[in-house]
């Protein structure tokens, strides 16, 4: 088991009074299996005059906060403590032929699951695409084992993309990163689901922070510094869903955080909103993720 400190600070600093601002933030840490939230809070300045927090329709935690008084900044500061005890790896072995999961989201329109199904389809900045799909399939040769498949996609993608910031935006199709091969961690999840889903098979975005140093002699980390991105992929009922990080070639284990599962980044964006007034604005976001001592 592994413990977390968590701090992530956005804020903005407008250029002119915004007289209100409402804003929805996905930043707490969700409770799954192999992850514990010990502790959250949230701090927000101005202080909001209301903050609903609710549940969204893939069980993310979200607030709905609204600020309705002038203000010329706007920041909101995430402390969170977590455990993390994920099974090895090497035990996420064999599961059925990669056709046959693929197989089972369509099923003569009755899929097995319908609840995994809705990651198989089309979705804003993740829709199947043709290359990414071909470019996909070299992993997935027929009836090898999903498993085998899955693990082998990010590794091609480390290899045949560049890690480039400031090359793509939050808006940048799978489709330009395919033909320009660069890009940031949200970019190398959407092509890895895009690819997936044209093969048939169902994987969700995954959201949330990286451990900000890797451990002493597992090599370089990117996308340490901000919200972190990769890919959650189901491997049959057996196994269930499989979470890899092709930005680092990782089967994620004790070194990654969830906060949001979604089909791609529009549903999982930390933080979006509409504000009345501001006009230009700067953004400053900082995260580090240090490891807890033992107890």
């Amino acid at each position: 088991m592994t413990g977390y400190a968590i701090r992530h600070e956005t804020r903005y600093a407008y250029g002119s009074t915004v007289d209100i601002g409402l804003h929805l933030l996905r930043l707490t840490p969700l409770a799954l299996d192999g992850q514990k939230l010990r502790d959250y809070r949230l701090t927000i300045a101005p202080e909001p005059s209301r903050n609903v927090a609710f549940r969204d329709h893939f069980g993310n935690a979200v607030h709905h906060v609204a600020i309705e008084r002038a203000h010329d900044a706007f920041s909101v500061v995430l402390e969170a403590e977590v455990e993390i005890a994920r099974p090895d790896p090497a035990l996420l072995a064999g599961g059925p032929a990669w056709e046959g999961v693929a197989a089972s989201m369509r099923n003569d329109g009755f899929p097995q699951h319908p609840q995994v199904a809705e990651f198989a389809y089309a979705s804003p900045q993740a829709a199947p695409d043709d290359v990414a799909a071909t470019f996909a399939a070299a992993s997935f040769m027929p009836g090898r084992g999903v498993v085998e498949g899955v693990r082998g996609l990010p590794t091609r993608i480390r290899r045949d993309f560049a890690y480039v910031p400031g090359s793509t935006d939050i808006s940048t199709p799978v489709a330009q990163v395919m033909r320009i091969r660069k890009g940031v961690c949200q970019d190398f999840a959407h092509v890895m689901i895009a690819g997936l889903r044209g093969l048939g098979l169902p994987a969700r975005y995954a959201s949330g922070y990286l451990r900000t140093y890797a451990p002493a002699g597992a090599g370089e980390r990117r996308g340490a510094d901000a919200s972190h991105a990769w890919v959650s992929v189901w491997c049959g009922d057996r196994i269930g869903w499989i979470d890899l990080d092709p930005t680092n070639d990782l089967v994620v284990r004790d070194e990654h955080i969830v906060v949001a599962y979604g089909r791609d980044f529009s549903d999982v964006t930390p933080l979006r909103g509409v504000i009345l007034g501001g006009g230009q604005h700067r953004l400053d976001v900082a995260v580090t993720v240090t490891p807890l001592p033992p107890d």
